[in-house]
């Protein structure tokens, strides 16, 4: 609750645009040319920490 608070970096979270909830730490998957085939999604640490492990999980991915 207080992350989502006015100024604070999950502040927006219950906000939602046609079905679409905004969340912290994700990132898309993309194949070579660029298309959206998919995502990962972190939740249970700060939105940077969620950040980091979902971008590592990108990397790993695109080895």
């Amino acid at each position: 609750g207080a992350a989502s608070q006015p100024g604070q970096e999950l502040f927006g979270i219950e906000v939602t645009n046609n079905g679409l909830v905004i969340f912290g730490g994700g990132e898309l998957l993309k194949d070579k040319n660029g298309v959206i085939v998919g995502a990962i999604g972190v939740s249970g640490g700060s939105v940077q920490e969620d950040t980091n492990v979902a971008k590592a999980g990108v990397a790993a991915l695109n080895k």
